[in-house]
């Protein structure tokens, strides 16, 4: 078995972890996953306050070294230990996870191929393009459920930090993808991925 990275990177609101649960979904047990989420940096140092007054839609709020040995380790076809983010607290969360190596690690996140070094890690490479008005639609119904977010704050949030950053950071990736999906994105869309995927591995 020889381990490939898969990346799935778009703007928030996307569709990234639903489209990259959905490809691990079909590829079985020869797939694992992982989310640039988990890696972004420990705050806890912070006040909540502060935490929230960060600009978590900036590249600089990842710990790019650490998603960077965790992804070396599974190419290594090791088993890597990866940390937990909380979101409704803005800070790593004192639990950890594993993730053990297997034929293909889809990786969802918004920056996957905007550094050069990072992108390198990656075999596969798609990109889903979304318009902004459906991106907040799908912010405000996460971010209300499972951040204990205000309507409020979420449309300000993504006025004031997401598409600025989406423009700056996110798009331009787009060049970089080896794969572009336009929507809708839906189930034939997901098994033309993984046929690609079967297709394109080495035995």
């Amino acid at each position: 078995m020889t381990p490939q990275l898969v990346a799935i990177t778009g703007g928030s609101g996307s569709g990234k972890t639903w489209f990259a649960d959905r490809i691990a979904a079909a590829l079985g047990k020869d797939a694992a996953r992982l989310s640039l989420d988990d890696f972004y940096r420990d705050r806890s140092h912070l006040s909540l306050a502060r935490r929230k007054r960060i600009n978590f839609d900036h590249p600089r709020a990842i710990d790019w070294p650490l998603f960077v040995a965790a992804a070396h380790g599974l190419l290594e076809r090791r088993t890597v230990t990866v940390p937990v983010y909380d979101f409704t607290q803005s800070t790593r969360s004192t639990r950890t996870t594993r993730c053990r190596p297997r034929r293909w690690i889809i990786v969802d996140g918004l920056w996957l191929l905007a550094k050069r070094e990072v992108r390198a890690l990656f075999a596969h490479r798609v990109f889903l393009a979304c318009p902004a008005r459906t991106r907040l639609e799908r912010r405000l119904a996460r971010d209300l459920l499972e951040r204990a977010r205000s309507a409020e704050s979420v449309r300000t949030q993504f006025h004031g930090h997401v598409e600025p950053m989406h423009r700056r950071f996110v798009e331009p990736q787009r060049r970089h993808a080896l794969t572009v999906i336009e929507p809708p994105v839906t189930d034939a869309t997901v098994t033309a991925i993984v046929q690609s995927l079967r297709a394109a591995s080495p035995p």
